[in-house]
């Protein structure tokens, strides 16, 4: 099968039609009318073989979390999904593979309303490039550079449960048989909290999505906004699966280093806690406050009131 032929086959006229798109997949450049008073927020993400997958992962996992994770990026800036193009490097052209893949991709395209408008293919070690775009109000995307001394910081979901999933799939990890699915799968197919990245949009002072661990990513924020913060690991979200096959050590080392929860951490003002609540439960999210914002520059955390040391597990891209 030659390179227009799998684009015929398994992207082109698949998934979301918008009416935004005025010329899509088959020519040189698509072509998009954006919205009126909004600002295009564009990511990009590559996926690379033994870097960022296990190179046995389902093809519909590999095709779903693809754009998920991008998708997580949108959510984090509060941003309306939109248009995505995807650059895929494969060894060979495996049919049944890029059908699975396809499906799992076209899945979650077709859940948030996003359309794939280009792209390109070629031969290569397996690799997946994503770019995406989103819409949001003028002056209203969400950044990391905005909390101040005194905001509180949240979490959504649950943390750790991805990293503890990959190291089950790794054979570093065993757990109960009942708990197994479920972690494999918060890994293979992550949420991105789009919904609540917009109901965070006129709420929220600063937000990013956890990929590399929460230690990690929180950092980016206070480094941004020249603050810093003191976390309660007595807070952090943790799920009955995690729970129940570490000890609290390790699960709070998973849940604040682990990694790819693709989860949303936000700060909030004082003035605006009522509000996050009923945003955020009418987004059907779960939440849940962990710590504050303080004067300097370090990031704490404490244990009963006691200074705590995570053991890092955080991901590194080179």
């Amino acid at each position: 099968m030659k390179e227009f032929d799998l684009i015929e086959h398994y992207f082109r006229n698949k998934g979301q039609k918008r009416r935004d798109v005025e010329l899509s997949i088959g020519d040189d450049c698509a072509l998009v009318n954006p919205a009126d008073n909004k600002s295009i927020a564009i990511s990009c993400d590559t996926l690379v073989e033994n870097v960022h997958f296990l190179a046995d992962i389902p093809a519909h996992a590999l095709g779903y979390k693809s754009l998920a994770v991008n998708l997580s990026d949108l959510a984090a800036m509060g941003a309306e999904p939109a248009w995505f193009t995807l650059a895929l490097t494969l060894p060979n052209v495996d049919q049944p593979w890029l059908a699975h893949f396809s499906e799992g991709l076209f899945e979650i395209a077709e859940y948030y309303s996003i359309a794939l408008i280009g792209g390109d293919t070629t031969r290569g070690p397996r690799s997946i490039s994503i770019t995406i775009n989103g819409q949001v109000p003028k002056g209203t995307a969400l950044t990391r550079c905005g909390a101040k001394i005194g905001d509180w910081i949240y979490v959504t979901g649950t943390l750790g449960d991805s990293a503890l999933g990959l190291d089950i799939l790794r054979g570093v990890k065993t757990v109960n048989p009942e708990d197994k699915e479920y972690l494999i799968n918060r890994h293979y197919y992550p949420t991105p909290r789009v919904l609540a990245g917009q109901a965070l949009r006129t709420l929220a002072t600063s937000a990013i999505d956890l990929s590399d661990g929460l230690m990690s990513d929180i950092g980016h924020v206070l480094s941004a906004s020249t603050v810093g913060a003191i976390i309660d690991v007595n807070q952090v979200p943790l799920s009955a699966s995690l729970t129940a096959n570490l000890s609290r050590e390790e699960a709070l080392s998973y849940a604040l280093t682990g990694g790819e929860d693709y989860e949303l951490l936000f700060t909030v003002p004082e003035s605006q806690r009522g509000a996050i609540d009923t945003a955020l439960i009418n987004a059907g999210v779960k939440f849940v406050k962990i710590g504050q914002i303080c004067a300097g520059d370090k990031l704490k955390f404490v244990d009963d009131g006691k200074a705590f040391s995570p053991i890092s597990r955080s991901f590194e891209h080179f």
